[in-house]
């Protein structure tokens, strides 16, 4: 075909000056600004800027929502941007090892603790430093755990589409709670709120539920968030006893008929999975058994559910018969009865929900609450967990939890590493997180008041691995919202 012949009386189209690429996000830094104060406006000056400099040009519309995007894109990055240096100055800091220190200073480089020392005699150029913080005696803590938890695996607890903590099946080591961690949740802001930065997401169900793992409360999906994946599989230890009615209706517990056969199946599934891990080659990969590997070879915990003390004394039997290096026991409320067999096995202990009713008649009206102090004094290492009603959104009560520990006979340092470096110590993560000391992770928070106190509990700021995080959320903007409401009638 031959091709056809332009017109002669047709117009001839110019071509497009070329448009050099707008260069209005390049943001100027006043003198004397840190960087943590300008984050919060660069993207909107940068997108008010563009699009005042595209309406001076002759831009197709088209083009001109294809740099808008790019801007909002690149502001967004801009915005996420922190200062890789930040000194805080002038702080109480409480480290978490049950330490002290007054007149703290605290220096934090790409996200790592270098420098803790004393404001008055440490010596610094602030030049140094892309950020300086007067904390005016406000009290530094390191980031708060909240260990076996759903937080981040459910949000509305009414609506099943949004309990992602739950699978179909009786053994599932298998399921994996790390994927399923859900870093846009609402309810992860009001939990930081409180100064609980780092949770262990756990499966729940089942004789064995899956594997937890161990997350930061910030992060752009679930990758980011993940501190340890598949920290430990989880084992929900057959009862004892049974009955015991309800709180209107006691009735006397009897014996667990049907567990020394439980027992045998938890012992069955054992057998097969550590004969499987000892096997160098395999057949048939089974997903089941290689969650489980780890379990034997001292790389990933066990986590036995139990309470009453039978299943304590057939837990400690079990781990030395399964050679079984990292077991954990969670709940516990029966720990205080055998805290030297505890002690001696090395098996530390998640403490049953302060905030509870005694299980049995005999019991003291106030042994949740002094449990606590019962393991310590006994020389059983523990941490404090709120498994129970609602424990996603009251996983931001866990500071308050371990300050009625502190009233029951915990001292306040003791209180504060029940929460902070002791779950860190047994979920494996104690070298990068759980205290404030040079090396670690500068994931801390600043409270100008006793953190383990409701009337002052006051997080004034944040850091998890060195980066700002917002204090903002959707509870604090309701309360805003109708505050103005309600003051414009006035």
């Amino acid at each position: 075909m031959t091709p056809k012949k332009t017109p002669k009386n047709a117009k001839k189209i110019k071509p497009r000056r070329h448009e050099s690429f707008p260069r209005c996000w390049q943001t100027i830094r006043p003198e004397g600004k840190s960087v943590h104060s300008l984050n919060v406006r660069k993207d909107i000056i940068t997108v008010i800027l563009l699009e005042k400099r595209l309406r001076t040009k002759k831009i197709s519309i088209k083009m001109k929502n294809v740099l808008l995007l790019i801007a909002l894109v690149v502001a967004s990055g801009v915005k996420a941007q922190e200062p890789k240096k930040i000194l805080l100055q002038n702080g109480f800091l409480h480290v978490g090892n049950g330490d002290t220190l007054q007149s703290a200073l605290v220096g934090i480089e790409d996200g790592t603790i270098t420098i803790v020392g004393n404001s008055m005699t440490y010596r610094y150029n602030p030049e140094e430093w892309d950020t300086i913080i007067d904390l005016n005696g406000g009290h530094i803590y390191p980031g708060f755990v909240a260990p076996n938890t759903t937080l981040g695996i459910t949000e509305i607890d009414a609506v099943k589409a949004t309990r992602d903590y739950r699978e179909i099946g009786y053994y599932n080591p298998h399921v994996r709670a790390q994927i399923a961690f859900n870093v846009e949740s609402k309810v992860i802001t009001t939990v930081r709120t409180n100064g609980v930065l780092i949770s262990q997401a756990t499966p729940r169900g089942g004789r064995i539920s899956g594997s937890s793992a161990v997350m930061k409360l910030d992060g752009w999906n679930w990758e980011d968030a993940t501190i340890k994946a598949d920290d430990g599989i989880h084992v929900n230890w057959p009862a004892s006893l049974t009955g015991g009615g309800w709180w209107a209706e006691p009735a006397p517990k009897k014996a667990n008929e049907k567990y020394p056969e439980q027992l045998a199946e938890i012992r069955a599934f054992f057998d097969k999975a550590k004969a499987y891990a000892q096997e160098d080659e395999h057949e048939e990969i089974d997903g089941r058994w290689e969650a489980m590997k780890d379990c034997f070879n001292g790389t990933k915990r066990v986590y036995f559910h139990a309470d009453e003390i039978q299943q304590l004394q057939d837990i400690i039997d079990f781990v030395k018969a399964y050679d079984i290096e990292f077991p954990v026991i969670v709940g516990g409320y029966d720990a205080h009865l055998i805290t030297r067999k505890l002690a001696d096995a090395n098996i530390p202990v998640m403490i049953v929900r302060p905030h509870s009713l005694p299980e049995n008649e005999e019991d003291d009206v106030d042994l949740p609450y002094k449990l606590a102090a019962l393991l310590q004094e006994g020389g059983v290492k523990f941490c404090i967990q709120n498994q129970g009603d609602m424990e996603a959104m009251n996983a931001r009560n866990i500071p308050f939890l371990a300050g009625t520990a502190q009233a029951y006979g915990l001292e306040r340092e003791e209180a504060i590493q029940a929460i902070s470096l002791t779950p860190c110590e047994i979920m494996g993560i104690d070298k990068r997180y759980g205290s404030v000391e040079k090396g670690k992770s500068g994931t801390l928070f600043v409270s100008t008041g006793d953190a383990l106190d409701m009337r002052t509990n006051n997080v004034t700021l944040v850091l998890i691995d060195g980066k700002f995080v917002s204090l903002n959320n959707s509870q604090k903007e309701l309360y805003e919202k109708y505050k103005k409401k309600y003051e414009a009638k006035k």
